[in-house]
């Protein structure tokens, strides 16, 4: 499989609700994936990537302030070629609550879903080739980070599949990157759910080794960092990327 095959007939979801109040220097009307990074809005940056992948159908799910998102498409933000669909939900409804309210416009096996606040440059065709060859339903792309205390640790055993979730711990560890490939039954389970977060209610409830995990070296960035947002290395990348610890 070639890389721009990678995401071919998978459609893509990207976690677009929350505000940009956290970062330094960007209002505090301004959603997060329109906050700029090395001269672009983040959002042209994780569109460029699934784009790059094969990606032909994004769905944003947007909340409050959806309109700047649909002003700055409406500009030309995307690439041409890729359909970008928008949905705003009416209310605040979480990161699980947001896959709920789209589950019916989505009509892969599997869906990519990414947290639009993160960016991992990671090889898309490994992480997918990794799911499938582990048989799970839910898979999390994770990365090799020098510090977990940011984002909380992720142990993973030797079979691949994740232990358990370990908060915030400080040291080198693996982290989850935001970006998940869930099988359409899992998606079915979760719309039925009253889950509210997709990470607190969802991911980190489930069985232990439920969860497969693909470890990435590449470079995380967080826009809700500012040391992140704020630098311009938004593309690069340490293609060695593996499914284990």
């Amino acid at each position: 499989m070639r890389p721009e095959e990678a995401l071919q007939g998978i459609d893509v979801v990207v976690l677009a609700g929350e505000l940009g109040s956290r970062l330094r220097g960007v209002p505090g009307d301004t959603p997060k994936v329109l906050a700029p990074v090395a001269g672009r809005a983040f959002l042209g940056h994780l569109l460029d990537h699934f784009a790059g992948f094969g990606a032909r159908r994004v769905v944003l799910c947007l909340g409050h302030r959806a309109d700047r998102v649909t002003a700055w498409l409406a500009q030309g933000g995307a690439r041409r070629g890729l359909e970008v669909t928008c949905s705003v939900e009416p209310r605040p409804l979480g990161t699980a609550g947001a896959l709920r309210f789209v589950r019916g416009e989505l009509g892969s096996d599997p869906v990519l879903v990414a947290n639009g606040e993160t960016f991992l440059d990671a090889d898309l065709r490994a992480f997918v080739a990794s799911h499938r060859l582990s048989g799970a339903q839910a898979s999390v792309l994770c990365a090799e980070v020098p510090d977990t205390g940011r984002y909380g640790r992720v142990e993973i055993g030797p079979d691949g599949r994740i232990r358990r979730f370990d908060g915030r711990r400080p040291g080198h560890g693996v982290v989850g990157a935001g970006i998940y490939l869930f099988s359409a039954a899992f998606l079915d389970r979760l719309a039925a759910s009253d889950a509210a977060s997709l990470e607190r209610d969802v991911l980190e409830a489930a069985a232990p080794g439920a969860l497969h995990a693909h470890v990435s070296r590449a470079r995380l960035l967080d826009i809700g960092a500012p040391e992140d947002h704020a630098g311009d290395h938004a593309g690069d990348r340490d293609d060695d990327d593996r499914g284990g610890p």
